[in-house]
């Protein structure tokens, strides 16, 4: 194993995680496998394959952003957050070698272990997980998939119970390359859950194919969209889309269709100037939409005399 938790591409990639926030219970570290050959791709760069405009491993992480540490199992490229980077010895040796490399590097109690290829995988199924796996005297919660198997690579374990069949599996064959997971697995008392979406993995082009033809549908497409923007931009504010649509709406109906996107900009250029907050772009956006309504009333009463009462 190589710890390289300062390699990378600069300016995106960096030493390591401690995460922003922490999901309800107690903290928890993420091990992400993102170092595979992806011969069913044609041995293309699989964590970098984009879905909605961000890399898989982006999209990956992004579910785990509030993990106490990150490691990523690979080499180490530019991210949308920092992580810390390791390789098994030698490299390519297999998801279990990769995963007990990645687990050196934690320390939190609970292990989210995660593939670098879930483009529908969300914070709220890894918190789902833990929940899971904290409200239950198992060692591991993994995710099923549509056809009930198992996906050990979406699931969250014990760290100790891991390290310790880790162990044991070196001891018994000498190593851990080339071990397939369930040869883990099998070792472990494990919960389920059911998420056909959040297990969904891209091996193929055609499921790359699929993920990128559903985050269009139009349940999906905003939320993609506002998501994939904010990422672009580096812009972290969780706004209530709802109420800029809102404005938007007003405005296009009160003053005129162009008006829209330019007032939307000026919402959000109000915000910051002020604190920059989610609740600055609430106030902003009434704001406008109180506006747009007094703009519509004059133009319904044009030069009458508005009613005595």
């Amino acid at each position: 194993m190589t710890d390289n938790p300062s390699a990378g591409p600069p300016p995106a990639a960096s030493p390591e995680s401690t995460g922003s926030g922490r999901a309800a219970g107690a903290p928890y570290d993420a091990v992400v496998l993102a170092g595979g050959g992806a011969r069913r791709l044609g041995g293309a760069d699989k964590p970098g394959v984009q879905v909605g405009g961000r890399a898989l491993l982006d999209r990956v992480l992004a579910a785990c952003a509030d993990a106490s540490t990150t490691v990523v199992v690979a080499d180490p490229r530019a991210t949308a957050r920092p992580v810390r980077w390791t390789r098994e010895e030698p490299a390519g040796g297999g998801p279990v070698a990769a995963l007990d490399a990645g687990l050196r590097l934690t320390t939190a109690e609970y292990a989210v272990v995660l593939s670098a290829d879930l483009p529908f995988l969300g914070a709220d199924t890894v918190h789902r997980l833990l929940a899971a796996l904290r409200n239950s005297d198992a060692e591991g919660a993994m995710l099923t998939d549509d056809d009930g198997r198992d996906q050990p690579l979406v699931a969250a374990y014990r760290t100790a119970s891991l390290r310790d069949a880790l162990a044991d599996l070196a001891t018994e064959h000498g190593g851990l390359t080339g071990l397939p997971l369930r040869r883990l697995t099998g070792a472990l008392r494990l919960t389920r859950l059911t998420d056909p979406l959040a297990s969904f993995d891209c091996d193929t082009w055609e499921d790359i194919a699929h993920a990128r033809a559903r985050i269009r549908e139009h349940g999906h497409v905003l939320n993609e969209w506002i998501t994939a923007v904010k990422n672009e931009l580096g812009i972290e504010l969780d706004v209530d889309t709802r109420v800029l649509l809102d404005a938007a709406r007003d405005v296009a109906h009160g003053v005129a269709r162009p008006a829209a996107p330019l007032t939307t900009f000026l919402i959000g250029y109000a915000a910051a100037q002020g604190k920059g907050d989610a609740e600055s772009v609430a106030e902003a956006s009434a704001k406008v939409a109180d506006l747009a309504i007094r703009w519509e009333a004059e133009h319904s009463e044009g030069g009458s005399a508005p009613d005595a009462g």
